[in-house]
Formats: structure tokens, sequence, C-alpha cells
């Protein structure tokens, strides 16, 4: 994630700023989903570019057929496009969002019930059971929390992943999209550049073996 000034405080947990909420739209399996962001949640003006991408390099390359019943997870879900389009492709699984800001929690909840998608369930990082596996991770995580607070994130969440499961990451070239996947793969995560666009890499991330 690339944060513009506006944006500077959307992985606080809880924002200062007022609330101003705006609403854009994006394009799910030909279905319009109306979304709302808001204030003090990362790229409050609609679809950041990065989403943007990863969105459309797993729409190019085709939705992977998932058992019904799966738990799919979109880390750092912000309002939650990810987690929506999620949704909207895999009905019979549950999405996690899972964000540390309170805002963003709230957004993402009301755009899911908004758009009728009930199989979303909205999360803090601390709500989440260890024991839960996910068939697949979908994420722009947030870069500029850090790189090793970063690694932590990412650590913790992968290694969640089922025997079979897959994580796709946008990640800024500029910001160490690269040297990300290096680092994943050091770390028994094998990874692949999927695509790249707009400056930003699509990384493929396998479960620990």
């Amino acid at each position: 994630m690339t944060p513009d000034s506006r944006d500077s405080h959307y992985f606080s947990e809880n924002p200062n700023g007022p609330s101003k909420r705006t609403e854009f739209e994006i394009l799910v399996n030909g279905r319009t989903i109306v979304m709302q962001s808001d204030a003090g949640v990362f790229s409050q003006r609609g679809l950041d570019k990065g989403t943007a991408v990863l969105l459309e390099a797993m729409r190019r390359r085709g939705a992977p057929s998932i058992p019904d019943g799966s738990l799919l997870c979109d880390i750092g879900c912000g309002s939650g496009a990810i987690a929506i389009t999620l949704a909207v492709l895999y009905p019979a699984c549950t999405v996690v969002a899972v964000d540390i800001n309170e805002r963003a929690r709230t957004l993402c909840a009301d755009n899911a019930k908004s758009n009728r998608l009930p199989n979303i369930r909205v999360i803090s990082p601390e709500q989440a059971n260890d024991t839960d596996e996910y068939a697949l991770i979908w994420s722009n995580p947030p870069i500029r929390i850090g790189k090793s607070a970063l690694h932590d994130l990412l650590d913790t969440w992968l290694q969640r992943l089922s025997p079979d499961g897959h994580a796709h990451l946008v990640v800024n070239k500029n910001l160490g999209g690269d040297s990300l996947a290096q680092w994943l793969t050091e770390r028994g995560l094998n990874t692949r550049k999927l695509s790249s666009s707009k400056g930003f890499r699509v990384l493929e991330v396998d479960a620990r073996q």
C-alpha cells in the first residue's frame, strides 16, 4: 500500500480525523459493487492502484477452484474491495477480512451488508483463530508499517495457509516487491512473480511445506 498524506494514519487502530465517507464502484464477475471509503482509511477516495492491479491480475488468471466451506482471507482489508471480490467469486466460502483500523472494519462490514454479502466476517488481528486454515489469501499488505512489522505480519498469516493453499500479494516494486519475494522464499514459502503492471508486482506464495 502506498498512502498519500491524507491516508497517513490508515494503519492506526483508531484514526483521529473526522469521518468523511466517499463512494466508488468496482466490477466483480459482471456485478457492479457500490463501495464506500472514509478519511483515516487506506485509499479513502476509491480503489487504489495496487489493489486494482491485483484484482485485474486475478481476473485474467481466472479464479482457482476452491472447495465449498473453505476459509479465505484478506489481510489489511481497508474498506473491503478485496474481501468483497472474494465473497462474490466464492459465495459458498467464508471470507475473513482483517484490519487493525477500527474505522476500516466498520466500513468493510457496512459494504458487505449493503451489497448483500453475508459470507464476509470482519475481525481485528487479535480476534483471529490461530487454528483456522485458509485456502486462499489475497492482500495488498501495509508496506508502510516498516519491514520488520511487515515480516511479522506475513509470517503470522501465511503460516495459516492450508497445505494446498496459496496467497496472492501485490507489492510496489519500488517499495521492495522483489526483495520481499526473495525473503518469503528464504522463509520456506515458495514465491513466484505472477505478473507486473504499473509499478506493482503480484506475487503467488505457496503454503510452507
